[in-house]
């Protein structure tokens, strides 16, 4: 199937489909329960970028740009762009030791219940075996549908498998390229590199602030609108994932009717697979009843009315691997997890495999601790909704993205809260003592919330609790030994 028939399978999906290409009909779209009550994902950044191992995920584009870290590096290490192009690292990356069984099991135990791997980021290299990019990892590098084998990893061990693409930023991506000599104005990798389109506003100083900028002049052409809305209906065929996230620039004016059409034809395929699905979305790409709204490597401020994602890594300078990353310790993620539940989101975790397949070992030591934690107090997130308050104490997030990296100075007055099932589960953040003060639970008066019982989660004995004007008193038979938030289920008569 081409480009062209692909255009007429679409517009026929979402003619007989019940959702169509308009914000009203793809409006008040319900939030998948199973996403809701999950919590907790793991992403996925694995691709031929894993290979140099250097900077971050971004190399290809910064490995042509003259001055920059990248450009010298590549230079001194695998000569110069012109002879030794980005294309050229693909039958380095070979993938050889990949078990898509073994990451699956390793992401189980962690207590994630959804999986997202990016099946292509802004290099445009598909993860998936695609009919319309020969530049794929099933007939390439690993020569496997990496994809397609933690699918169906995910479906054997029950944990439902998303995607990721990141293609719209592919127009542009490599084109400092064009601004040197160099295997991108090679024709006979035009199909790789893209466009690869070179503009003032797309240049090197000025690319970040286009990719949030709504109006900015800088819009890629209706060739390649065309294109990547093509592209992106193959990956929800190929692979049925059950939330389909993107990254930035979808939200520049000339995405929008591509993306309603895009909406509409998965959530109308959704509904022909007949599974519950979403779509995350950065900015404001979306009207935010339409999809679940995602915020980078940052956090809201407060319970938000509707769900919504933080997407962040374990790794500090990469989302891919690189040799010299500095990693996030377990209890950092863990107190993010909690806050960002507490405030009616969730929770997706980033790994970034080596390019023979493995997971690094201070990223498997912290989903391990993270899924020891979770076995003790797991109850206190999964399937929660906010409670009146999301917590307590003098530390919050600073709003916005890219606020995550440095862990927040948590202590014992620190709590937040969830719900379930009469129960409210209150996370003292840093606990330092046997002893805890939940004032959020104060005695207030006749309207007042009558509470029957009081047990904490784990191997501890709670010795005393009681309740007046200055809140909930708390004693525990021993100090905790560990840094990680300590959960108190709390009844409600």
């Amino acid at each position: 199937m081409d480009n062209k028939e692909y255009l007429k399978l679409i517009d026929e999906v979402i003619e007989k489909g019940r959702y169509k290409a308009d914000w009203a009909s793809l409006s008040n779209h319900k939030t998948p329960s199973w996403y809701y009550e999950a919590k907790l994902g793991i992403f996925i950044h694995w691709g031929i970028y894993s290979v140099p191992a250097y900077a971050c995920e971004w190399y290809p584009r910064w490995m042509y740009n003259p001055g920059s870290r990248e450009y010298e590096f590549h230079k001194e290490h695998f000569g110069d762009p012109k002879d030794f192009g980005y294309k050229d690292f693909i039958p380095m990356f070979k993938g050889e030791k990949f078990d898509a069984d073994k990451w699956v099991e390793l992401f189980k135990k962690s207590g994630a219940r959804y999986v997202m791997p990016v099946c292509e980021h802004h290099d445009g290299f598909a993860m998936y075996a695609s009919d319309l990019n020969r530049w794929n990892a099933a007939e390439m590098g690993p020569c496997r549908d990496v994809a397609g084998e933690i699918r169906k990893a995910c479906e054997k061990n029950g944990l439902a498998f998303c995607g990721s693409s990141h293609r719209a930023e592919h127009y542009f991506f490599m084109n400092m390229g064009r601004t040197i000599d160099s295997d991108v104005n090679d024709e006979e990798y035009r199909d790789f590199y893209g466009p690869a389109y070179l503009c003032t506003e797309l240049s090197d100083t000025a690319v970040f602030h286009t990719l949030e900028d709504v109006f900015s002049p800088a819009k890629p052409s209706e060739e390649w609108l065309c294109d990547w809305l093509v592209k992106t209906c193959e990956l929800i065929d190929k692979c049925r994932p059950m939330i389909l996230y993107f990254d930035t620039w979808i939200q520049n004016e000339a995405f929008k009717p591509y993306l309603k059409k895009v909406c509409a034809y998965y959530y109308n395929r959704a509904e022909e697979w007949g599974k519950e699905v979403t779509i995350n979305y950065k900015h404001n790409a979306f009207p935010p009843t339409v999809a679940t709204f995602d915020v980078e490597r940052g956090a809201l401020t407060d319970i938000s009315p509707v769900p919504w994602q933080t997407d962040t890594a374990i790794g500090r300078k990469s989302w891919g691997y690189i040799t010299d990353n500095e990693f996030k310790p377990s209890r950092q993620i863990i107190c993010d997890l909690v806050d960002i539940v507490s405030k009616n989101g969730m929770l997706l975790i980033n790994v970034g495999p080596k390019p023979d397949g493995t997971i690094t070992d201070e990223e498997t030591a912290v989903l391990e601790e993270i899924g020891e934690w979770m076995n003790i107090n797991g109850e206190g997130i999964y399937g929660t909704t906010p409670w009146q308050v999301f917590g307590e104490g003098e530390v919050n997030n600073e709003a916005g993205s890219f606020q995550d990296n440095d862990e927040k100075n948590f202590t014992s007055k620190d709590f937040r809260f969830t719900y379930k099932n009469g129960f409210i589960y209150a996370f003292c953040m840093r606990p330092d003592s046997e002893e805890f003060l939940i004032t959020s639970l104060k005695i207030k008066g006749e309207r007042d919330v009558i509470l029957s019982s009081a047990e904490a989660l784990g191997d501890y004995d709670i010795v005393d609790s009681v309740r007046d004007e200055k809140g909930l008193h708390i004693t525990l038979n021993r100090t905790p030994s560990s840094d990680k938030p300590v959960c108190f289920k709390i009844g409600m008569a």
